[in-house]
């Protein structure tokens, strides 16, 4: 699976005020953290979470698009997410898969720019089988070279499956307007000459696991039901033989830009037109200030209460859809605003609408009730989102994930918490801006 983009959609409902609460801000667990670290590197969080009988068992890898810098290599940090489901010599392809399905597990993966997140959700009482099935997948994997081929043609298959969808061949334009050299000027699919070789590259896949999947680039995430010294006895024998360090690359830096840039693409099938403007933006990894800065100013300038949603979408029906884009990244990348339009004539209104609401901030008008409900909304509604393991395990994920720090996402609310109207106005005056705009033209001419 493929997590082109994570954006909390969920945090675009109605905005709710929790007067009692807004005085102090929320931790993001109210449960406590126990974090360790094994001899070889690999980092273990346990979450203790009152779910009788049931567990989220997670593991991050600290890889994505981003590492990929070869030339022709791209796309393997989401290939290599499906090789990990080939097996090992204990547990050959298909006899761990038909184990942990009769235990009860369910698993699943997904790969973004920045990480690579294992998932398993199952019964407490088979966690000792799956601690020991999972180590044995990281530490010992092994396929051999026609599974390989059969896996490259999937995701081939799988690219072209997301290729019929809009979403996908405007991701590839906006970011090949926006990038020249960093990775991320590809997705997470990686470009299509290099998928269709990916067959001929089985050595090379070899060497990106002894590269990446190592004990030190890891994160083993337990949330729900568990005796917490069992389980640290059980992983340390299980992953205690597993060595390596992970690689040292050269992330090639991406130049600033020095003018505005327009990525356009026409689609022939039908659907609706859209529009957007995005902004070169500084690296915003999750506990950092911008990205806290980030997610406040999507939701101020488009979010279900601002005044340009209000207008576009609900009074005068111009724009079907009406986000945000404001992905947390580990270096700098793209914020933006995008408009799916109900007619092609309505463009140019549209776009200076979006202009428009930039501008209104930039000179300084804010309307702090807004932005207190919008910071308040954020920081509770994500501690309303943590009500399963599942829900726990994946938020921690992402946040030690992309930014390494295992108290990332408690530093990321206390940066919600304190997000001021003059640190909006100073952030869009500097990044904002002519010269680091990128406009979105996607056409529609069946």
């Amino acid at each position: 699976m493929v997590r082109v983009r994570r954006m909390r959609a969920c945090l675009l409902a109605v905005l709710v005020t929790v007067p009692a609460l807004a005085a102090e801000p929320a931790k993001a667990f109210p449960w406590p953290v126990r974090t360790s670290r094994l001899a070889n590197g690999l980092t273990v969080m346990r979450v203790p979470y009152a779910s009788p009988g049931l567990v989220a068992y997670y593991t991050v890898v600290r890889v994505g698009s981003r590492n990929e810098v070869e030339p022709g290599h791209t796309g393997f940090a989401h290939f290599f997410e499906h090789m990990m489901f080939r097996g090992t010599r204990r547990f050959p392809e298909g006899a761990r898969t038909a184990l942990l399905g009769s235990l009860g597990f369910n698993e699943n993966a997904f790969t973004s720019d920045d990480v690579t997140v294992y998932t398993v959700n199952g019964p407490t009482a088979q966690l000792d089988t799956l601690v020991d099935v999972e180590a044995d997948r990281f530490r010992a994997l092994e396929y051999a070279e026609e599974p390989f081929k059969t896996e490259a043609a999937a995701v081939l298959g799988e690219y072209n499956k997301n290729a019929a969808n809009p979403g996908l061949k405007i991701e590839e334009t906006l970011l090949g307007a926006a990038f020249t050299k960093h990775p991320y000027r590809h997705t997470t699919l990686g470009f299509l000459d290099d998928i269709r070789a990916m067959p001929t590259r089985y050595d090379y896949s070899k060497q990106f696991f002894r590269r990446w999947y190592t004990p030190d680039n890891c994160v083993v995430i337990v949330v729900g039901d568990f005796d917490d010294t069992t389980l640290m006895q059980r992983i340390e024998k299980a992953y205690g033989p597993w060595t390596g360090r992970a690689a040292t690359v050269s992330i090639p830096k991406e130049p600033p830009f020095t003018g505005p840039r327009t990525a356009e693409l026409t689609w022939t099938s039908p659907t609706l037109p859209r529009t957007g403007l995005f902004f070169r933006v500084p690296a915003s990894p999750p506990g950092s200030k911008e990205a806290a800065l980030l997610t406040v100013l999507g939701q101020y300038l488009a979010g279900p209460t601002s005044p340009l949603f209000t207008s576009l979408v609900l009074e005068r029906q111009l724009v079907e859809k009406l986000a945000p884009s404001a992905d947390e990244h580990r270096d700098p990348y793209l914020f933006g605003l995008e408009a799916r339009l109900k007619d092609e004539a309505h463009r140019a209104e549209v776009d200076r609408a979006l202009t428009d609401t930039i501008a209104t901030l930039a000179k300084g008008t804010v309307d702090e009730q807004r932005l207190a409900d919008i910071r308040d909304h954020l920081r509770f509604g994500l501690l309303m989102e943590l009500e399963s393991p599942a829900a726990i395990a994946e938020a921690l994920a992402m946040a030690v994930g992309i930014s390494g720090d295992v108290d990332a996402l408690e530093k990321g609310q206390r940066h919600l918490a304190t997000v001021t109207s003059a640190e909006l106005v100073a952030f869009v005056r500097a990044h904002l801006v002519p010269k680091n705009q990128l406009a979105l033209r996607f056409l529609v001419k069946p």
